[in-house]
């Protein structure tokens, strides 16, 4: 069975939590990406998602021009790049995510996602 660590991508997008909601949508479809770390101090505080898109341009008509750090998941779970697929694919459809980043040894080394996993086990 492929490990995570085999399908990551590991080009990273990232902001920080002083980023406004309207960057951070930019960010992410210029690159085409359903999601950006949201890193402080090289240390990963939180992730936004296109999931955390919607929910904030419909409670907040104004939500392009707050910071992301309010909208962001906050400590979100991460994986090892040593887990199998059908484990991290596990935990993404118990906690209902489609985006996790994978980190080793304290530092974000990758990300992941249910589409990149989904092509594997085809």
């Amino acid at each position: 069975m492929a490990t995570v660590r085999e399908v990551m991508k590991t080009t990273l997008y990232s902001v920080d939590p002083s980023t406004t909601v309207g960057e951070a949508i930019s960010l992410m479809a210029r690159n085409r990406i359903g999601s950006a770390l949201i890193m402080e101090g090289g240390k990963l505080i939180g992730i936004f998602t296109e999931r955390d898109t919607v929910r904030a341009i419909s409670q907040s008509h104004d939500a392009p021009d707050h910071e992301i750090s309010s909208w962001m998941t906050r400590d979100p779970t991460t994986v090892s790049p040593d887990i199998e697929v059908d484990a991290a694919m596990k935990t993404m459809l118990d906690s209902g995510f489609r985006h996790l980043p994978v980190a080793e040894g304290g530092e974000v080394i990758g990300m992941v996602s249910m589409r990149d996993l989904a092509a594997v086990q085809q």
